[in-house]
């Protein structure tokens, strides 16, 4: 018996019952004496205390599943309190500016403080060190220049698309109503409006949230087909045509696997399957909905591109695309070669890194699958490049983006425009608090619980959304213009710096690079990408 334990014994069976009999002498005494009313308050508080302290503790010694608790009745309780509050703890009291994951306290200081219009400078120096392997850093030049407001867009869509889209540098990343609450999406769709950028609904369809404030949408098509899905569960046209046609779905994206849980498909209970999200992703109220880990529609690289065709004629030549993780680099480049066999091309590709969140994931998948944001970026531009595709597809990098410098380094490895996510919550207020999949978020911002999403006040959080977006976008340019560019165009793998053990390289010197149009001359290509090529075919992943 442990001594936590004994001390419970001693007072279950000693000091429970003596302060049960002092209860009652009290009792007695004010029978016979008014002066000794004023003790009964203490004397009945000390009895049920320690009655409770020995009931509770009874279970806990007796029946509790705990092996803790068994050992050190009651006590033990203060562990689980204290390990309930850990990750405030650690996060308020206990770790610096540049420690935490994803967002260290250093970037999310600079999101709030944009978002808000405050000071976001730093003082006293960069608390960064400057010198440990893997740095990446920038070269300024001795002419800067200055870039305007017209070099943060971007034309999206190619020779097919009848639409093209004139997008922002930087825009909203996929987040769906039922992960994000309806006031979140709200917010963030007013901010969109408000800054004149993209928002993607994420594929859990396009909902009412969505269109109440006129923003810009890229709506995502998943696995599950929501919003544009007949009864079991295949594609539906019709659906689909009737809600591509919105004048706010401006490009439409069809997601073929995302970095946080690549190859993984969903399940929504059938008790989160409310009237309101079957009414938007088009499926049975009250019933558990499916999503699959692949399509369905097609299963080979040319039938991806035959289905994508199919969505821009059903759009009326809208921008189409597809999102993906990369994880085998031949199954893109079997991708890239289907282009080239059916002469359909998308007018862009989404690339998601493996550090992208999701409001949930399994962990083996979240840690070990999939290759980083910058990496696949590069991968996928040099891939493109060596097609002679680079020229007519965009491509979109969506990972953790929080500055400029964020925005510039996936822009200079390849990338046209970048996807935020999680830094576009924070603008609207959220706290890091890690609880996206408890449905008690306790800002309101990743919860559908109604009494916790109406702490956000739409129009404010709109307006922070809005300003962390300018302000971000502004400090890309004004890197750009630090550089002596001229245009973000001409940003390369040769402007990004990474410090090693042997000194500072670019990103260029450490990769194998492409020249256009090579991996169709054959041989000559660098071995790193011509083996994947030669292995890839148009049929199949």
């Amino acid at each position: 018996m442990t001594p936590v334990a004994r001390i419970y014994l001693v007072i279950a069976l000693l000091l429970t019952p003596l302060s049960l009999v002092w209860l009652l002498l009290g009792m007695e005494e004010i029978a016979f004496s008014r002066e000794a009313l004023g003790s009964a308050p203490l004397r009945l508080a000390a009895f049920l205390a320690l009655l409770a302290w020995t009931v509770f503790g009874a279970y806990e010694y007796f029946f509790s599943p705990s092996n803790l608790r068994r050992n050190y009745p009651v006590l033990a309780n203060l562990r689980y309190l204290l390990e309930f509050f850990r990750a405030e703890i650690q996060q308020y009291f206990i770790a610096n500016n540049l420690e935490e994951r994803p967002f260290s306290r250093e970037r999310r200081n600079i999101v709030y403080s944009r978002a808000k219009n405050t000071n976001d400078t730093i003082p006293f120096g960069t608390e960064r060190n400057l010198l440990e392997d893997g740095y990446r850093s920038l070269q300024h030049s001795l002419r800067p220049t200055h870039l305007d407001d017209s070099h943060g867009r971007v034309l999206i869509g190619g020779p097919a698309c009848k639409q093209p889209y004139d997008a922002s540098r930087l825009n909203i990343s996929a987040m769906s109503f039922g992960a994000l609450s309806g006031n979140a999406i709200l917010a963030l769709n007013k901010g969109a409006e408000l800054g004149g950028f993209a928002h993607n609904t994420g594929e859990g369809g396009v909902s009412s949230y969505h269109v109440r404030n006129d923003g810009d949408l890229v709506w995502q098509i998943g696995t599950g087909y929501f919003g544009c899905r007949r009864g079991d569960g295949r594609f539906d046209a019709t659906a689909f045509a009737e809600r591509a046609a919105l004048e706010q779905v401006k490009m439409i994206e069809l997601k073929l696997s995302q970095g946080a849980k690549p190859s993984h498909g969903g399940e929504l209970p059938a008790a989160k399957v409310t009237p309101e999200i079957a009414a938007i992703r088009l499926v049975e109220a009250g019933e558990t909905v499916i999503s699959p880990a692949a399509h369905r529609e097609f299963d080979s690289p040319a039938g991806l591109l035959e289905f994508l065709q199919r969505l821009r004629e059903l759009s009326g030549g809208k921008p189409v695309g597809f999102k993906l993780a990369i994880g085998k680099p031949q199954e893109f480049n079997a991708i890239v070669k289907a282009m080239l066999a059916t002469a359909i091309e998308p007018d862009f590709i989404t690339v998601d890194g493996a550090e992208g969140g999701t409001g949930a994931a399994p962990v083996e998948f979240t840690n070990r699958l999939g290759v980083p944001c910058l990496e696949a970026t590069y991968l996928v531009s040099q891939i493109l490049l060596g097609a002679d595709l680079k020229k007519r597809i965009r491509l979109l990098s969506s990972g953790i983006t929080a500055t400029g410098f964020d925005m510039l380094e996936k822009i200079a490895l390849g990338a046209d425009a970048v996807n935020a996510a999680r830094s576009m919550m924070l603008a609207l207020g959220c706290i890091q608090a890690r609880s996206c999949n408890t449905n008690r978020c306790p800002t309101g911002v990743a919860t559908q619980n109604r009494a916790l999403a109406r702490a956000i006040d739409v129009e404010e959080k709109a307006r922070r959304v809005h300003r962390f977006h300018r302000a971000t976008l502004r400090a890309f340019l004004e890197l750009c213009g630090a550089m002596g560019l001229q245009s973000p165009e001409e940003l390369g793998p040769r402007h990004l710096f990474i410090r090693r053990n042997d000194g500072v390289h670019t990103y260029a010197d450490l990769n194998c690079s492409l020249e256009a149009g090579q991996l169709l001359a054959g041989g000559d290509a660098p071995q790193r990408f011509l083996a994947d090529w030669q292995a890839a075919s148009p049929d199949r992943f």
